[in-house]
């Protein structure tokens, strides 16, 4: 019986529709980091796991995609042993994890962050800093596949390191804007701050336990408060600093009024304190440049990533309930991880996948982005095929997207493959046309057709 063909849940194929309109995103929002002075890079689709274990907090190592080291990757080992590594649980003792890393030493990537910071500390000697750099490439997470959220997506970065200036927050939420206008998209940008954060861990008494909480009210809005203090009372928080917590997450007003709260409750947090300070700049320094973008301060938000440490992002569509479609933050020491301390970035990631089906479901698509081949010619046999050959050349030299029917096949054939392809214009040359150096050009979306002499094809179709 043959083998059904599939592929690993949270995967798609993508036909070649949809690989046109992700061009078109893809394209839009590379030319807005090329805007601000980003330079691409790519790095290996797998990392070693030492490289990635340990900086996505302990849900986030949960999720790594782990590979198998290649060939016979239990060469040397008893027959016992490799018993003792097929039947271990998570309780295996010590022997049996280290065997175990033996044959697994490496993962795909996560995200995109932790690959540059680790490139960042190799290459730095050839690095000009700040170094800004765009990255869009595929990243894997070992999730519960559903709607939005799938196990292999695309990431659109954009970092800048070796510098500590609010001017490279203000400059992302300046691209946030860019991308989503061109693109269409109406969103609101949410923004904390980690030193925030901390400062309410600090004043609610429990600033040793500031990860705790930060990865349970970073959950709020996908299993509601309630869940979330349960969460927190789970993670030996008391029920007081729970009650002084809620209204905090629970504050509304305009920004303004909210961080003048923040700054009288937050009085006794140094920490604290400069975390309002950085926010008030942000917003200050966004307003200076000229913005239209709706920004919320947003106290809930703490996006659990263990490397944060200061302003935070999260941006959300405004008309499709879908979750985050892009985010990102600063973080001060994420180098040093890797033995190159005090080089502080700052960087946002665009969800590609998210902001597809953003836009598939607004009709947000403009229609060159909807077809590949804007001109057919049909095939009326081989002496008008070689006549069309020289004008197809034109056209394609033109940059128009066109091609030939390759066999002489009946009309409604032809016709019905350009309808299904959506192509928008077929040229008709037959004996007549032959005779007349004139092409019929057939507009398929009307039904009008208009005869176009042979040296003018090109600039007719261009206009």
């Amino acid at each position: 019986m043959a083998q059904k063909p599939s592929i690993p849940k949270g995967t798609r194929d993508f036909s070649p529709l949809e690989m046109t309109r992700r061009t078109y995103m893809l394209d839009t929002i590379k030319r807005a980091f090329r805007a601000y002075g980003y330079a691409p890079l790519e790095t290996p689709a797998m990392e070693n796991l030492s490289t990635l274990t340990g900086k996505y907090g302990e849900e986030g190592d949960k999720l790594l995609f782990k590979i198998l080291n290649s060939g016979d990757f239990t060469r040397g080992f008893s027959d016992d042993d490799r018993r003792r590594i097929a039947s271990a649980g998570e309780a295996a003792d010590a022997s049996v994890n280290g065997m175990a890393a033996r044959i697994c030493e490496k993962g795909l990537r996560y995200d995109l962050t932790v690959p540059l910071a680790r490139y960042v500390v190799q290459h730095q000697a050839e690095i000009v800093f700040p170094f800004r750099r765009y990255q869009v490439q595929p990243v894997w997470r070992a999730d519960r596949p559903q709607k939005g959220r799938y196990r292999e997506f695309y990431q659109c970065d954009v970092d800048v390191i070796g510098t500590r200036s609010l001017l490279c927050e203000c400059e992302l939420v300046k691209i946030v804007e860019r991308v989503f206008g061109d693109l269409g998209i109406a969103v609101t940008l949410k923004i904390n701050n980690r030193k925030i954060l901390f400062g309410i861990a600090e004043t609610i008494g429990h600033a040793d336990k500031m990860m705790d909480i930060t990865v349970a009210i970073d959950k709020i809005d996908k299993i509601g408060l309630e869940k979330v203090e349960e969460e927190l009372a789970a993670k030996g928080i008391d029920a007081d600093a729970i009650a002084r917590l809620r209204p905090i997450l629970q504050l509304s007003g305009t920004n303004a009024e909210k961080l003048a709260v923040m700054r009288n409750l937050l009085a006794g947090s140094e920490t604290g304190l400069l975390g309002i300070d950085e926010t008030e700049t942000i917003l200050s320094l966004v307003e200076t440049a000229g913005s239209h973008l709706d920004i919320e301060l947003d106290l809930s938000l703490a996006r659990g990533l263990n490397y944060y440490t200061g302003a935070i992002f999260e941006v959300k569509a405004r008309d499709h309930a879908i979750g985050s479609i892009c985010g990102g933050g600063r973080y001060d020491d994420l180098t040093g991880i890797f033995g190159t301390p005090g080089l502080s970035g700052v960087g946002i990631s665009f969800g590609a996948d998210r902001i597809y089906d953003v836009m598939l479901a607004l009709n947000l698509f403009p229609e060159e982005a909807n077809r590949t081949t804007q001109v057919l010619f049909a095939n009326f046999g081989d002496a008008e095929a070689r006549a069309a050959l020289p004008l197809l050349q034109q056209l394609r030299d033109a940059d128009i997207p066109s091609e030939i029917y390759p066999e002489a096949a009946k009309m409604k054939k032809q016709l019905d493959y350009a309808n299904r392809r959506n192509i928008p214009y077929v040229v008709l040359i037959g004996e007549n046309e032959l005779a007349s150096r004139s092409a019929t050009v057939k507009d398929m979306r009307s039904g009008e057709q208009q005869t176009v002499p042979f040296d003018r094809l090109a600039e007719e179709l261009t206009r």
